[in-house]
Order: C-alpha cells, then sequence, then structure tokens
C-alpha cells in the first residue's frame, strides 16, 4: 500500500471535471499539496495507507470556490455607504474613506478579516484588486490562502503610489517579488477605462505580452460608464479596449452588464474571460450581465463577490444563487444558468479567468488539493433530491464544515484552524472607530 497524507470520504463527490458527474462511494487521495487519485473507496482502501482519514458521511466535497473579482481590504467597509449608485458611492463615500484609512495596516487587516469569511464560506482563492499589493501577497502567502494579486493602475495619486511611472515601477517591482510563489500570483489591474489613459493601457497590454499576465479590469459595469466614453473618447469602452489591443485571452472583463451581440461574439473569439458580480450590481443598480447569452457564444464565465462595501459580504454560494436566479429572468428562461453550470463557473470557471485551470478548479488527479465540505443533512437542505441544486438553491455558507487549501485544512467542523476569530473580530471593531470619523 502506498502512504500517502490523507483520504477524504465524502457522502456525495462533485469534481466538475467530467461535467455534470456526481460520484458516490468515492474518496479523494491526498499527499502534500496535490490530489493524487478520485476513485471507489473500497479502491482506495486497499491502494493507499493514509497518515489520515476524514470521513464526511452526510457532506457534498467540491472543488474549493474561486472568488473572481473582489476587494478584500474593503471588508473593512462592509455597509458603510449603503443604498447608492455607483458614482456617488465611490466619489462621495468610498474615495474619500480610502484617503482617510489607506496603509499597510489598513491592507492587512482586511486582508486577514476577508480571508477568515472566505474560508467559512468554501471559497480558497481569490482574484484581487486593490493598493499596496506588496503587502497584500505577503498576507495572502502568511496565510497560506491562494490569491491572484492585481498590480494597480489609476491616473491619480494614491498612498500606493504618486505617478504613473511609480505605479508601473512599483507594480513590476511586486511581480518580481512574488514571481514562482506557490500560492500567490500576480495580474495587472487598471481600474476602468474611465480612471486609465490611453498611454497606460497601452504600457499594461505590453507588460501582459512580455509576462504572460492577466489583465483584471472593471470594464462596462454601467450605462452611464458607456456612454461617458461615447463622449469622450467617441466610441464604447469595449471599443477602445479592442483598439487599444487588449481584448485577448488575457483580459479578465469585470461586470459587463452593458453589452451587445457584437461584443459579446468578440468576447467568445478572442478567449476573455467575463467575470459576473450580479449581487454588487444589484445593490448599485449597475445593470445585468447577460450570462447565459455569454455561455452560450462560449466565453468562459467566472463569478465575483466584488467588495464587500458594495456586496456586502464574500459568500460565494449565496452568489451562486442569486447568478442563477437572475439569469433566468433576465434570459426569460428556466433553463438558463443552470446549478451546475453556476457551480462550474465559480470553480473552474474562474480558475480559468485567472490562467489556474491546470492548478485548481475540479477534483482531478494532479491538482492542488483545494476543497470544500458542505454539510446537507441540516433540515433547510432535507429532502435531498440533487446534491448540486441543493448546493446551490437551498445551502447556506453556513454549512461548509471543512477547507483544505494546497491539501492544508483550514477549517475544521466549522472552526478556523489558524486564524483567531476573537481577534479579527476586535480589529474589525477598531477600524470601524477610525473610517467612521
Amino acid at each position: 500500500m502506498s502512504p500517502i497524507d490523507l483520504l477524504i470520504q465524502p457522502r456525495w463527490l462533485v469534481p466538475i471535471e467530467p461535467a455534470g458527474v456526481v460520484l458516490e462511494g468515492h474518496a479523494v487521495a491526498v499527499d502534500a499539496d496535490r490530489i493524487v487519485a478520485v476513485l471507489p473507496l473500497a479502491e482506495a482502501r486497499s491502494r493507499y495507507a493514509p497518515r489520515a482519514t476524514v470521513e464526511l458521511a452526510q457532506h457534498a466535497l467540491i472543488p474549493g470556490l474561486v472568488n473572481a473579482h473582489t476587494h478584500n481590504p474593503m471588508s473593512l467597509m462592509r455597509g458603510l455607504a449603503d443604498d447608492l449608485p455607483l458614482m456617488q458611492w465611490l466619489k462621495e463615500h468610498i474615495w474619500p474613506a480610502e484617503a482617510r484609512a489607506m496603509s499597510a495596516q489598513y491592507v492587512r487587516d482586511g486582508i486577514e478579516l476577508a480571508v477568515a469569511e472566505m474560508v467559512r464560506g468554501g471559497t480558497t482563492c481569490c482574484n484581487e484588486n486593490y493598493f499596496f499589493p506588496d503587502v497584500q501577497a505577503a498576507t495572502y502567502r502568511r496565510l497560506g490562502f491562494r490569491a491572484m494579486v492585481g498590480l494597480p493602475f489609476v491616473e491619480f495619486p494614491t498612498a500606493w503610489a504618486a505617478s504613473r511611472d511609480e505605479y508601473f515601477d512599483k507594480g513590476l517591482a511586486v511581480h518580481d517579488e512574488f514571481r514562482g510563489e506557490a500560492l500567490v500570483g500576480t495580474s495587472l489591474a487598471p481600474h476602468a477605462p474611465y480612471t486609465v489613459s490611453d498611454d497606460s493601457f497601452r504600457r499594461i497590454r505590453v507588460l501582459s505580452d512580455q509576462l504572460d499576465l492577466p489583465v483584471h479590469l472593471h470594464l462596462h459595469e454601467t450605462a452611464q460608464e458607456v456612454e461617458e466614453s461615447r463622449h469622450e473618447h467617441g466610441q464604447r469602452p469595449f471599443a477602445r479596449m479592442q483598439a487599444l489591443g487588449l481584448v485577448n485571452d488575457h483580459l479578465i472583463a469585470v461586470h459587463m452588464t452593458q453589452l451587445s451581440d457584437g461584443e459579446i461574439a468578440a468576447c467568445a473569439d478572442a478567449g476573455v474571460s467575463v467575470v459576473h458580480c450580479v449581487e454588487s450590481n444589484l445593490k448599485l443598480a449597475s445593470g445585468f450581465c447577460p450570462a447565459q447569452r455569454l455561455l452560450d457564444a462560449g466565453v468562459n464565465l467566472a463569478i465575483g463577490t466584488d467588495g464587500c462595501a458594495s456586496n456586502n459580504d464574500l459568500d460565494m454560494i449565496g452568489e451562486m444563487r442569486t447568478a442563477a436566479l437572475v439569469a433566468k429572468a433576465v434570459a426569460g428562461d428556466a433553463r438558463a444558468l443552470d446549478a451546475m453550470r453556476v457551480l462550474r463557473a465559480a470553480t473552474l470557471g474562474g480558475a480559468r479567468a485567472l490562467g489556474w485551470e491546470a492548478r485548481i478548479g475540479s477534483i482531478e488527479a494532479g491538482k492542488q488539493a483545494d476543497l470544500a465540505a458542505i454539510r446537507l443533512d441540516a433540515l433547510e437542505t432535507q429532502p435531498l433530491y440533487d446534491v448540486v441544486s441543493q448546493i446551490v438553491y437551498a445551502a447556506g455558507r453556513h454549512q461548509v464544515s471543512d477547507v483544505w487549501i494546497a491539501g492544508r485544512r483550514k477549517l475544521r467542523e466549522r472552526v478556523l484552524v489558524e486564524q483567531d476569530a476573537d481577534e479579527l473580530v476586535a480589529k474589525a471593531r477598531q477600524w470601524q472607530t477610525r473610517l467612521r470619523a
């Protein structure tokens, strides 16, 4: 028998690949940070000698959820300025609050709080977009949480950088420092077409090509953004990105609520990934991403929560449910974005957007052991006819019991293994006092 670190024995196994499959009577064999096999339980017991065994008799095991767009330091701004439209929310409340609070400590404390929340909700990877990426990357690495850290670019000074050249110089230094990290990668993160110039976008395109880095961009978030671009640039933001050479398979386009059929077809042809942030879009009245039309065209769809200041949580299970329901209303079709498709978008779709589909996003031999167990025997999820439908439409994040990232246990029977919840709450309350001032 071959020695391994861990054998996980769930009641149900949802591997995502092959598509549409739910397995019973199977186990996942893990050694070090990788899945070494997915196989029938009897065979696993005869083949492997695990140093630890975890039995999940009433649980579904899924790949760890991938939050494909978030601003995690903003977890400290949860509920700060609710019930306002996007530009008023940004200009009158969020940006002034950030100007008061922005610091390495703010970013560090916000990420620590966010990681705990994400782990307790079954999320094992995020696509981050915020300032102080050096602090972000170091914090994610220290916490053992998988993250793609965006290198930010805007045309105005912030506490992170005072000029365009400084954004590029400091961003590239962060990329160099964290190149080759097991859990942390970097992307280029120009904020949005209305805050980044053509000259900066051209430099970003060249760097994306040279360094093989994704470009993480808010795009077509609101009708106002599109109209202002037509007035200022004589074209829609998407057309401007096309002219600048950014519409390609490196582009992670976030929100995308204002899309023509031609733009959807162009995304499919170019290999663009679209991140659907449905709850943030609903809360800010930004519009509706045409999720089913994107899928029908062959566009890779991922799911993101956006930041806590505009959502107000990092709950990917709740996000899947809302995304599936809204997609049906937008499409006028009850079959749109069904449960299995939305779970795929929240796992393998997110991994593919980040360029990490060979590492994570499905439960397959050779991939990293990023896994989440959801307990389904509560009265709120009974009776149970379809496991995936139950996860998406009935379960809550409070039913996530156990989480592993790269084979390392982060949540054990609802208890954080490596973070102190009381300490995190105390820090959050201190920031509440400072941000209110």
